[in-house]
């Protein structure tokens, strides 16, 4: 069997084209949606990743409101910019890019929940739990949507997600065992006692562990699908640092669908919070 790609490439295409619409007819109200980025330091990954959600903004008519920060910052200097965010009416929503060395819970709290559109401020989280809309994780929800959009069947299907991180594998079970969504989840680990056992029961494999080739071949029940969300960087034979998945290549000889990585739900992950700074927007009006 050769699996079917879940291409995020191609998903984060069409929402893109859908959210330009819906950020046309928001201007006709008089209402320009504005998305903030604060960045504390210069590691090339970060600054790579926050001038894709500027392109990103700048391709649907969003507007950008950029905060580079240098490394030397202190806590009491980010709030201030956080403060600042919070208070401009032209912000819809923000991000303060990871990691920025500081007290992170400190800085994520300071972020008003209405303008936080990377889903993980201790309000929406809890208001995931209570079942009450509001912004949801980018990469969780982005992992569903991949799903969604390549007609992968969710409802009723037995979920194994491997990872428990707050920012994938906690919050994405909340959001499987919605009723909107209706999967049976379990959350696996590194601490499983015997993590094959569980995944080879799945119907879809979440892995989000940070391990890299965690999830082998012969884990994985035929036909299943296959999400690889785990970014490691490990040493190639060359000698260069390359980055390298969760999910083993000779996965995609089992699995029904799989994802790319790069090129899977790391796409989808900009999807969502482009979809999160849209839809405050449109709260607001």
């Amino acid at each position: 069997m050769t699996a079917t790609l879940l291409d995020g490439k191609a998903v984060l295409a069409d929402i893109k084209r859908e959210l330009t619409g819906r950020v046309a007819a928001l201007r006709e109200r008089g209402v320009v949606p504005g998305l903030g980025t604060v960045l504390v330091g210069d590691d090339p990954g970060s600054q790579w990743y926050v001038g894709a959600k500027h392109k990103d903004c700048a391709e649907i008519g969003v507007t950008s409101i950029r905060r580079d920060l240098p490394a030397s910052s202190t806590l009491e200097e980010v709030l201030a910019v956080v403060r600042e965010l919070n208070e401009d009416p032209a912000c819809t929503g923000f991000i303060v890019q990871q990691p920025t060395g500081l007290d992170e819970n400190a800085i994520l709290s300071a972020v008003d929940p209405t303008k936080d559109v990377d889903g993980l401020h201790p309000t929406n989280l809890g208001w995931l739990v209570l079942g009450h809309e509001a912004p949801l994780p980018c990469t969780p929800v982005g992992c569903v949507e991949l799903l969604r959009r390549h007609d992968v069947p969710i409802a009723g299907a037995k979920v194994v997600v491997v990872g428990r991180g707050i920012t994938v594998g906690r919050p994405l079970g909340l959001i499987l065992t919605r009723r909107s969504e209706n999967a049976t989840v379990t959350l696996c680990h590194t601490g499983t006692r015997d993590l094959a056992a569980e995944v080879r029961q799945a119907d879809v494999v979440v892995a989000a562990a940070g391990v890299p080739g965690i999830i082998t071949a012969d884990m994985v029940k035929p036909g299943a699908a296959v999400l690889d969300v785990g970014v490691s960087r490990v040493v190639a034979e060359d000698g260069r640092s390359k980055v390298a998945g969760d999910v083993a290549d000779d996965v995609a000889e089992v699995a029904g669908w799989v994802s790319p990585n790069p090129g899977g739900v790391g796409p989808m992950t900009r999807a969502m919070l482009l979809s999160n700074v849209v839809a405050a927007a449109e709260r607001q009006v």
